[in-house]
């Protein structure tokens, strides 16, 4: 189970705490960083544009041995560079785990410019939260291929290397996140698990090496999410201990609270959401006014009666729907506006409902 120290830090999150999922379009890391720090939480800004080397596959397996990829961050895996360097690479690995000696795991400039000037905006800043993210082990080992295109199970040790990989460099990420002086929020991105079948073998083991992850970064001392932008088998992704679970409103949040047993066994434990309110598809037409009365109602109407819409509210974060790196920087500007407009009215709600928890006629 989670630490219990690290789990109540979720009750010390501001209600409806806006932060970032992780991606922005700007060329620029200092007005990446301006916009990400702009957030009530903090969040690590990627900026791929121009930098593929920091799409999200590509930043989360940087220093695989064999690893290639192109413009739009589409992973290959060369097999004959993997066997070559495979001995040395596992043995890196061995001893930064053994040591606990992690700090050549973080991500270098190439994966991710924003890292190290994001570190020291925290520790400065003396922020209480700060957010990061990488992909997840699911998703990774999902959509890499070999040079040849045969899956990553057919190569001897490849799978467990990228499952490992990604582990190292996410515990790494949190320990220097810690040293800062912050409580971390790290979420995994798993977009990946929206073809994740329950009766399928390997799917079920991922599942289960997800969930170990997710427990080695709680007792590192970080609030765990895990974020999927596709619909999924939430039933599962709840029961998966992370703090908190990470989705697009308009896509699964229904979806998500049909799962009523898991969703209170969820809620229970002291977890909570991160909602994506505000769509990034740029297809997408809607008022914010209605997006935020919309989770409101399905809130209020699904929720167990004894966890309530003001309880589950309290602790919510709210985020884009997905990444912003494919906008462009004015619409990204305005989602972000827009979270914003979304928080204020559902603040509203929250605070209406707060009074009359207690007896009293709302404030005017």
């Amino acid at each position: 189970m989670p630490s219990p120290t690290i789990r109540r830090a979720v009750q010390l999150l501001p209600a409806c705490a806006t932060t970032g999922i992780g991606s922005l379009p700007h060329t620029q890391v200092e007005l990446g960083l301006q916009a990400a720090l702009a957030m009530d939480i903090p969040f690590l800004p990627q900026l791929p544009v121009g930098h593929p080397s920091e799409l999200m596959i590509p930043a989360a397996l940087e220093g695989l041995p064999g690893l290639r990829f192109d413009e739009d961050g589409v992973c290959t895996v060369d097999v004959d560079a993997w066997n070559a360097g495979r001995a040395a690479f596992e043995a890196r690995l061995d001893a930064a785990l053994t040591s606990g000696d992690l700090e050549s795991f973080e991500p270098t400039a190439d994966a991710c410019r924003a890292w190290k000037p994001f570190l020291w905006e925290v520790e400065h800043r003396k922020l209480a939260f700060a957010k990061a993210q990488l992909s997840g082990p699911f998703t990774v080992r999902s959509v890499v291929r070999t040079a040849t295109g045969e899956p990553v199970l057919a190569v001897p040790g490849l799978d467990a290397a990228l499952y490992r990989l990604v582990m190292v460099r996410a515990l790494a990420m949190v320990r220097a996140l810690k040293r800062t002086g912050t409580t971390p929020l790290f979420y995994l991105d798993e977009p990946g698990l929206y073809a994740y079948v329950r009766l399928n073998p390997q799917h079920l083991l991922a599942q289960q090496e997800l969930r170990l992850l997710v427990v080695a970064l709680q007792r590192e001392g970080a609030l765990v999410g895990v974020h999927c932008c596709g619909n999924t088998d939430w039933g599962v992704l709840l029961d998966a201990q992370a703090d908190l679970v990470s989705l697009d409103v308009r896509l699964s949040l229904d979806a998500m609270l049909e799962e009523t047993d898991a969703l209170k066994r969820f809620l229970d434990s002291g977890a909570t959401l991160s909602l994506g309110v505000i769509p990034t598809d740029l297809a997408s037409t809607y008022s914010v006014e209605e997006l935020a009365d919309s989770v409101e109602a399905s809130l209020k109407a699904a929720l167990p009666g004894d966890i309530g819409f003001s309880r589950a509210l309290s602790t919510v974060l709210l985020t884009p729907a997905c990444g912003l790196a494919m906008r462009s920087v004015m619409d990204a500007e305005r989602i972000l506006e827009e979270l914003k407009q979304a928080q204020r009215r559902l603040k509203r709600a929250l605070e209406s409902e707060r009074p009359a928890l207690q007896g009293l006629p709302p404030a005017h």
